[in-house]
Protein backbone atom coordinates (compact mmCIF):
# COMPACT_ATOMS: atom_id res chain seq x y z
CA UNK A 1 0.00 0.00 0.00
CA UNK A 2 1.30 3.41 -0.87
CA UNK A 3 0.10 6.82 0.14
CA UNK A 4 -1.82 6.94 -3.14
CA UNK A 5 -3.56 3.59 -2.63
CA UNK A 6 -7.02 3.54 -4.16
CA UNK A 7 -6.84 7.13 -5.43
CA UNK A 8 -10.48 7.04 -6.51
CA UNK A 9 -11.34 7.32 -2.82
CA UNK A 10 -8.80 9.96 -1.82
CA UNK A 11 -11.63 12.49 -1.43
CA UNK A 12 -15.34 11.89 -1.41
CA UNK A 13 -17.64 14.80 -0.59
CA UNK A 14 -19.01 15.06 2.94
CA UNK A 15 -21.55 17.86 3.05
CA UNK A 16 -19.02 20.24 1.51
CA UNK A 17 -16.88 20.38 4.68
CA UNK A 18 -14.33 17.62 4.15
CA UNK A 19 -14.31 14.10 2.92
CA UNK A 20 -13.71 10.42 3.17
CA UNK A 21 -10.32 9.35 1.94
CA UNK A 22 -7.57 6.79 2.34
CA UNK A 23 -5.25 7.62 5.23
CA UNK A 24 -1.76 8.87 4.40
CA UNK A 25 1.39 8.82 6.51
CA UNK A 26 0.88 12.46 7.51
CA UNK A 27 -2.36 11.40 9.28
CA UNK A 28 -0.58 9.03 11.68
CA UNK A 29 -0.02 11.55 14.45
CA UNK A 30 -3.72 12.45 14.48
CA UNK A 31 -4.73 8.79 14.25
CA UNK A 32 -2.62 8.08 17.34
CA UNK A 33 -4.46 10.88 19.18
CA UNK A 34 -7.78 9.27 18.28
CA UNK A 35 -6.49 5.83 19.29
CA UNK A 36 -5.59 7.24 22.71
CA UNK A 37 -9.07 8.81 22.91
CA UNK A 38 -10.60 5.41 22.17
CA UNK A 39 -8.40 3.69 24.76
CA UNK A 40 -9.51 6.23 27.35
CA UNK A 41 -13.17 5.63 26.42
CA UNK A 42 -12.57 1.87 26.70
CA UNK A 43 -11.05 2.47 30.16
CA UNK A 44 -7.60 1.14 29.23
CA UNK A 45 -5.40 4.10 28.27
CA UNK A 46 -2.27 2.32 29.55
CA UNK A 47 -2.71 -0.41 26.93
CA UNK A 48 -1.63 1.90 24.08
CA UNK A 49 2.07 1.09 23.93
CA UNK A 50 2.81 1.48 20.21
CA UNK A 51 4.86 4.53 19.33
CA UNK A 52 4.30 6.85 16.39
CA UNK A 53 7.35 5.62 14.48
CA UNK A 54 6.28 1.97 14.76
CA UNK A 55 2.69 2.90 13.83
CA UNK A 56 3.88 4.78 10.73
CA UNK A 57 6.18 1.92 9.69
CA UNK A 58 3.37 -0.62 10.10
CA UNK A 59 1.10 1.40 7.83
CA UNK A 60 3.48 2.99 5.34
CA UNK A 61 6.82 1.19 5.55
CA UNK A 62 8.27 -1.45 3.25
CA UNK A 63 5.74 -4.08 4.37
CA UNK A 64 2.54 -2.29 5.43
CA UNK A 65 0.14 -4.37 7.49
CA UNK A 66 -2.78 -1.96 7.91
CA UNK A 67 -4.85 0.45 5.87
CA UNK A 68 -7.28 3.09 7.06
CA UNK A 69 -10.01 5.32 5.78
CA UNK A 70 -10.38 8.71 7.42
CA UNK A 71 -13.10 11.33 7.54
CA UNK A 72 -11.80 14.86 7.53
CA UNK A 73 -13.84 17.94 8.37
CA UNK A 74 -12.37 21.41 7.96
CA UNK A 75 -8.88 19.93 7.61
CA UNK A 76 -9.07 17.80 10.78
CA UNK A 77 -9.44 14.01 10.87
CA UNK A 78 -12.47 13.39 13.08
CA UNK A 79 -13.06 9.70 12.36
CA UNK A 80 -11.30 6.68 10.96
CA UNK A 81 -11.58 2.95 10.35
CA UNK A 82 -8.36 0.92 10.41
CA UNK A 83 -8.23 -2.62 9.11
CA UNK A 84 -5.93 -5.42 8.10
CA UNK A 85 -6.35 -8.74 6.33
CA UNK A 86 -7.11 -11.73 8.52
CA UNK A 87 -6.99 -15.24 7.19
CA UNK A 88 -9.41 -17.82 8.54
CA UNK A 89 -8.81 -21.48 7.81
CA UNK A 90 -12.58 -21.84 7.88
CA UNK A 91 -13.62 -18.75 5.91
CA UNK A 92 -10.61 -17.51 3.89
CA UNK A 93 -9.43 -13.90 3.66
CA UNK A 94 -11.47 -11.45 5.69
CA UNK A 95 -11.25 -7.77 6.49
CA UNK A 96 -10.49 -7.39 10.19
CA UNK A 97 -11.69 -4.04 11.50
CA UNK A 98 -9.25 -3.13 14.26
CA UNK A 99 -10.69 0.27 15.14
CA UNK A 100 -13.63 2.42 14.13
CA UNK A 101 -13.39 5.76 15.87
CA UNK A 102 -15.58 8.85 15.61
CA UNK A 103 -14.70 11.74 17.91
CA UNK A 104 -17.34 12.36 20.55
CA UNK A 105 -18.42 15.72 19.13
CA UNK A 106 -19.04 14.17 15.69
CA UNK A 107 -20.99 11.08 16.76
CA UNK A 108 -24.55 10.73 15.52
CA UNK A 109 -23.80 12.54 12.24
CA UNK A 110 -23.50 9.47 10.02
CA UNK A 111 -19.70 9.30 9.95
CA UNK A 112 -19.64 5.75 11.33
CA UNK A 113 -22.07 4.69 8.61
CA UNK A 114 -19.97 6.44 5.98
CA UNK A 115 -16.88 4.51 7.12
CA UNK A 116 -18.75 1.22 7.49
CA UNK A 117 -20.17 1.55 3.98
CA UNK A 118 -16.66 2.19 2.63
CA UNK A 119 -15.40 -0.92 4.42
CA UNK A 120 -18.18 -2.97 2.83
CA UNK A 121 -17.09 -1.66 -0.54
CA UNK A 122 -13.50 -2.67 0.27
CA UNK A 123 -14.64 -6.20 1.18
CA UNK A 124 -16.38 -6.49 -2.19
CA UNK A 125 -13.53 -4.93 -4.20
CA UNK A 126 -10.88 -7.18 -2.63
CA UNK A 127 -13.03 -10.31 -2.85
CA UNK A 128 -12.88 -11.04 0.89
CA UNK A 129 -15.21 -13.63 2.40
CA UNK A 130 -16.47 -11.14 4.98
CA UNK A 131 -15.59 -8.70 7.71
CA UNK A 132 -14.94 -9.30 11.42
CA UNK A 133 -14.29 -7.12 14.46
CA UNK A 134 -14.69 -6.99 18.22
CA UNK A 135 -16.84 -4.83 20.45
CA UNK A 136 -16.83 -4.54 24.22
CA UNK A 137 -19.91 -6.11 25.76
CA UNK A 138 -20.73 -2.90 27.68
CA UNK A 139 -20.48 -0.56 24.67
CA UNK A 140 -24.22 -0.40 23.97
CA UNK A 141 -24.08 2.42 21.40
CA UNK A 142 -21.58 0.46 19.29
CA UNK A 143 -23.49 -2.80 19.72
CA UNK A 144 -26.72 -1.10 18.63
CA UNK A 145 -24.91 0.42 15.62
CA UNK A 146 -23.63 -3.01 14.56
CA UNK A 147 -27.01 -4.64 15.10
CA UNK A 148 -28.52 -2.21 12.56
CA UNK A 149 -26.41 -4.03 9.99
CA UNK A 150 -27.51 -7.47 11.18
CA UNK A 151 -24.04 -8.29 12.57
CA UNK A 152 -23.63 -11.58 14.41
CA UNK A 153 -22.22 -11.07 17.91
CA UNK A 154 -20.41 -14.18 19.16
CA UNK A 155 -20.61 -14.61 22.92
CA UNK A 156 -18.78 -17.93 23.04
CA UNK A 157 -15.26 -16.73 22.26
CA UNK A 158 -12.70 -15.35 24.70
CA UNK A 159 -9.80 -13.14 23.64
CA UNK A 160 -6.32 -14.47 24.34
CA UNK A 161 -3.00 -12.68 23.95
CA UNK A 162 0.66 -12.72 24.93
CA UNK A 163 2.75 -9.56 25.12
CA UNK A 164 6.21 -9.20 23.60
CA UNK A 165 7.64 -9.53 27.13
CA UNK A 166 5.65 -12.67 27.85
CA UNK A 167 6.81 -14.29 24.60
CA UNK A 168 10.42 -13.36 25.39
CA UNK A 169 10.19 -15.10 28.77
CA UNK A 170 8.92 -18.38 27.31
Amino acid sequence: MTENTNSAFQKLPLQGAGGLRVAVKADCSRLMELIRELALFEREPEQVTVGLEEFEEAGFGANPVWKAFVVEIDGVVVAFALYYVRYSTWKGSRLYLEDLIVTEEHRGKGLGKLLFDRLFQEVRELGFSGMVWQVLDWNEPAINFYKKYGADLDAGWLNASLSKEQVASL
